[in-house]
């Protein structure tokens, strides 16, 4: 990523002010179009918009696609629908679907009607209608496509004329005269068969596909599985619908894994450090307020129990000890599981196997850990030989708890199709929290009756 100093952003600052054009151009030439939506971020909107207005429509149409969503969408906002036309005419369809998709309905059909390329226009349409979370809604239309059927000679003559219009040809998939897939042309074959007598007796069948409602998490994991650069997507029956591209399923990976993040930290919604203040104090105030409720909740739990702290006053130095405890061992549980189901490496359908293998996991922790506290008490204060045993036997619980919490939650968010990163943030922390407070106070209140106390 290139930096940007502050002497050159003054520069181009006085460029724009100048109204000087031709330095400008010279400046933009001179950039990446990811660079210059990175430039777009120092700037404010009436900049960004000189700039813009200055780029060529193909270049303009890259830097689109490479922008911040709030950048994108404010410049989008000022822009005519027949300009932003002209953009989308020099994007794949999958760029000008995501572009669109960020439009209400009434900008969306203002902006399709002024495209000039009629049959991307209907392309653009069908992929609007696919879920955007499917594959599906992240493929796109243009790909190299032969028949099985068509001889070496009419198969490149074909390739020729397709690939004029593409920018990256991946792979060169084979079709019957359904148009079903039947499998890729590896362009080797040009070079080793220039006679064969058609296509279908070269062409590697049965190629690695998706259906175009596959969730994109699965198209992920089969792209890593197969390491893939593209994949085709076809329908029910087996006809090809267009393909995907390994930047296209990154993104959507990366995007997958920020919002799991802010899940996990107790963001309620998707923000940026740019973001409004207003916006950000949305996003956090709710899992916060969760935390106060459940502290005043456990005050009150602790009110009941007030008589045997004050007659123990030994036993409040360890409740922090047993709420962190259990929300450490939840966390943890919970992350292995939310990972695993996210790579593939865990089955939902599993259920009961990672339960069983976190439950002799958690036997082993809650022993190990009662252990040292207790033996750390016994010599510490052995004339609290009550105090002792009920911290041990409430750190053995609640690690056992906290273990089995972990594991259930995110499997079953799982299976009721909620993200399952929900368990690894203060959801679990809370539920320790609470839990392991009330599993004290009743093992304390049993021991310290048991030793008349």
């Amino acid at each position: 990523m290139k930096e940007y100093t502050d002497e050159y952003l003054q520069h181009i600052a006085d460029i724009i002010a100048g109204d000087d054009r031709e330095n400008a151009r010279e400046e933009l030439a001179k950039l990446h179009p990811a660079d210059i939506a990175e430039l777009y971020s120092h700037l404010d909107l009436r900049q960004s918009e000189y700039l813009f207005n200055l780029l060529d429509e193909e270049k303009a149409a890259d830097v689109l696609m490479e922008l911040d969503e709030d950048d994108r969408r404010k410049l989008l906002s000022d822009m005519p629908a027949e300009e932003i036309a002209k953009q989308i005419d020099h994007l794949d369809t999958d760029d000008a679907v995501d572009l669109i998709q960020q439009l209400d309905e009434h900008e969306r059909d203002e902006i399709l009607s002024h495209i000039d390329d009629v049959e991307q226009a209907g392309d653009i349409i069908d992929l609007l209608k696919y879920d955007e979370d499917t594959a599906g809604g992240l493929m796109g239309t243009e790909m190299i496509v032969v028949n099985e059927n068509w001889s070496m000679p009419e198969c490149i003559k074909q390739m020729r004329l397709q690939a004029e219009d593409m920018d990256e040809i991946y792979y060169v998939y084979v079709v019957d005269n359904d148009y079903k897939l039947r499998g890729t042309f590896p362009l080797k074959k040009m070079l080793t068969h220039p006679s064969v007598s058609k296509i279908k007796h070269v062409m590697e069948p049965d190629p690695v596909c998706v259906k175009a409602d596959t969730p994109i998490d699965d198209v992920a994991l089969d792209f890593e599985k197969y390491d893939l650069v593209a994949m085709p997507v076809v329908d029910s029956i087996g006809r090809l619908l267009g393909r995907i591209t390994v930047d296209d399923v990154m993104d959507q990976v990366r995007e997958a894994s920020e919002r799991d993040y802010q899940l996990a930290s107790g963001l309620s919604s998707d923000v940026d450090a740019d973001d409004t203040v207003i916006a950000q104090t949305k996003a956090r105030i709710p899992w916060l307020l969760v935390g106060i409720a459940s502290g005043l909740l456990a005050s009150v739990i602790l009110g009941t129990f007030e008589n045997q702290l004050q007659a123990v006053t030994a036993l409040a130095l360890f409740i922090p000890i047993i709420g962190g405890t259990g929300g450490n061992v939840g966390v943890q549980a919970s992350a292995i599981v939310v990972q695993g189901l996210a790579n593939g490496s865990l089955d939902v359908k599993r259920f009961a196997a990672q339960l069983g293998k976190e439950l002799v996991i958690g036997l082993l922790n809650a022993t190990i850990i009662a252990a040292v506290v207790f033996v750390y008490n016994l010599i510490t204060m052995p004339e609290d030989f009550a105090v002792t045993l009920s911290v041990a036997l409430s750190l053995f619980v609640v690690v056992m708890f906290a273990s089995l919490l972990g594991t259930v939650v995110p499997l079953t968010l799982e299976k009721l199709h909620i993200n399952p990163a929900l368990a690894t943030g203060p959801f679990i922390q809370i539920s320790n929290d609470i839990v392991g407070l009330v599993i004290y106070v009743n093992i304390a209140t049993f021991c310290l009756g048991l030793f008349g106390k």
